[in-house]
């Protein structure tokens, strides 16, 4: 079995993670998976919402967004339309949700931190490369915050990854990109933690279900990805 990119099927596509791009932005990450391209800026707050103020909590959330031209078509900006699609909702609250499962929310004091994805070109696995990058982004934010002498502690507990996979021409595959993703028999999603925790596990089958067997090779794709990618989070923050 060859696939389209002529990868291996345990193979990542090339990844470039390089944080520090935003002037403005606390922390910052743009992250490339082969040709897919997402910028990730984090933005500190010194408030919280309503439902955390006088508890000494903290918060951290997120928001995505694809540009006009991200894909081969222009699609409009969803601010033009006057509100988010259900994709955009979902995949924003994926973000928010992953990032908060490996944050020490009470040692944050309480502040904000948002970290905005924009997706600057789309080839499969946009929401993947958002949570991957978003993570050095929360890490630099936290970092400048500690220099700041604005929290004590560095509130992250563990780092989070997420990477797709998927069964291509019945083969299980690491990291699908547009071709495959637009024609596997099973499309999954995994976000997973340093420490080997599950935040999150998305599988749909297009067409045949596929079965436990199936869906554990899968999970063990995902984390071989994962792995070289907290190697790369590692390294864009600067730490062993």
């Amino acid at each position: 079995m060859t696939r389209p990119s002529g990868r291996a099927p345990d193979a990542l596509r090339h990844a470039v993670l390089e944080p520090g791009v935003s002037r403005y932005a606390e922390g910052s990450c743009r992250i490339r998976m082969g040709h897919t391209e997402v910028l990730c800026t984090a933005s500190v707050e010194s408030r919280v919402p309503p439902f955390l103020r006088g508890t000494g909590q903290g918060w951290v959330t997120a928001e995505y967004g694809m540009l006009p031209r991200a894909t081969h078509t222009r699609g409009d900006r969803e601010a033009a339309r006057g509100k988010q699609s259900g994709r955009t909702q979902e995949i924003q609250r994926l973000i928010g949700r992953s990032l908060r499962a490996v944050t020490d929310l009470k040692a944050m004091g309480e502040m904000s931190i948002t970290v905005d994805c924009d997706v600057l070109t789309a080839d499969g696995g946009t929401r993947c490369a958002s949570i991957t990058g978003a993570w050095v982004a929360l890490h630099l934010a936290f970092r400048h915050c500690l220099k700041m002498n604005v929290i004590a502690t560095m509130p992250l507990r563990d780092q989070v990854a997420a990477v797709s996979c998927g069964l291509w021409g019945g083969v299980p595959v690491l990291d699908l990109d547009y071709d495959e993703d637009s024609k596997a028999q099973t499309d999954a999603n995994f976000v997973l933690t340093g420490k080997g925790g599950m935040v999150e596990v998305q599988g749909t089958a297009e067409g045949e279900p596929f079965s436990e067997a199936q869906l554990l090779d899968l999970l063990r794709l995902a984390r071989h990805g994962t792995e070289q990618l907290f190697r790369q989070q590692r390294a864009a923050v600067g730490i062993g």
